[in-house]
């Protein structure tokens, strides 16, 4: 947002001046007529990073629309998911297959495009592009040549779910995938646990009990959100405790469709020895006697040491009948 528009935005008496002014500072191609009674301005050579809909195919901008029908090839994931959203519209741009498996293979000839003053875009199979997928290699020896990169924002299911959450947006952080296995997950957990910011995995629905389940034997009772489907006809969004929701997916099994899992930021660090002696009894249930002290220690800035020793006493109770 530019300076015009967040004063446009808060109320400033000059905010219509502003933000006729704001318009008046787009390229020119975007202020063409989108009714297309005006023709299109030519699209210069470039690499277009190109966001498509995450699941409903009305969230495509008119921009985009209009890149990936003067483009001379797009780069997809796989051309059939990406030929739905052009047969939707009417586009008829050469695609061709940019994955994971033959980036090496592909890359150069991408590169070779645009050396020759082509127009190249890049989609994923769904939301922006470059985010847990393939494609930062080709946009940084791109700029490294000296060929133009554009961005062309819109849909993400990382921030639709955040927005959604009901959680702190104000700082965040975009952790990727959660590992497979479960002494894994618990490592990232610890190593995220201190961050002051709300955190965002993407997850499969296979392992989304036990990564829950993980998650809260690190994080504590801290609110998460479970985001399902977004923007499809199933969507989904379950807010509650990291262990409720981990025991709701539990006995309900495996739901279907892409996951993002929103998790709260720590809150203020527990100074009570009530709360501790929770805190390490909860992680006690799952954790070895270090592994628990670590974690709460993580949670809550106190001593280590301390917690270990607290944590020996805890262990050595009889259990509660």
């Amino acid at each position: 947002m530019s300076a015009r528009q967040a004063q446009a935005r808060r109320g400033d008496p000059a905010r219509k001046m502003a933000a006729r002014d704001s318009l008046e500072d787009l390229a020119p191609e975007a202020t063409g007529d989108a009714a297309g009674s005006k023709p299109a301005a030519r699209l210069d050579p470039g690499l277009y990073i190109v966001a498509t809909p995450i699941g409903n195919l009305e969230d495509v901008t008119l921009r985009a629309l209009r890149i990936l029908t003067q483009a001379d090839v797009i780069a997809c994931e796989d051309t059939r998911t990406t030929g739905i959203l052009l047969s939707r519209y009417g586009i008829h741009t050469a695609c061709l297959p940019y994955h994971d498996r033959n980036a090496a293979r592909v890359r150069p000839a991408l590169l070779n495009r645009l050396r020759e003053g082509q127009r190249v875009a890049v989609v994923s199979d769904a939301g922006t592009p470059l985010i847990s997928d393939p494609g930062f290699k080709l946009v940084r020896e791109a700029a490294a040549m000296g060929i133009a990169v554009v961005p062309v924002p819109g849909p993400s299911s990382v921030l639709a779910a955040l927005v959604a959450a009901g959680l702190p947006t104000d700082r965040f952080l975009f952790a990727g995938f959660l590992p497979v296995r479960s002494a894994a997950r618990r490592g990232v957990a610890t190593e995220l646990a201190g961050v002051p910011a709300t955190l965002i995995f993407l997850e499969s629905p296979r392992r989304l009990a036990d990564s829950l389940a993980d998650l809260a034997a690190v994080l504590g009772a801290r609110e998460a959100t479970v985001a399902r489907e977004l923007t499809k006809k199933f969507e989904e969004l379950r807010r509650g405790t990291l262990a409720t929701l981990a025991a709701h997916y539990a006995e309900a099994g495996a739901p279907k469709g892409e996951v993002v899992l929103v998790v709260a930021p720590p809150g203020k660090a527990a100074t009570e020895q009530d709360d501790i002696d929770a805190q390490l009894r909860e992680a006690l249930l799952s954790l070895r006697v270090a592994d628990a002290a670590a974690a709460v220690a993580t949670r809550t800035g106190l001593p280590r040491r301390a917690l270990y020793a607290r944590a020996l006493e805890l262990a050595r109770e009889a259990p509660p009948k």
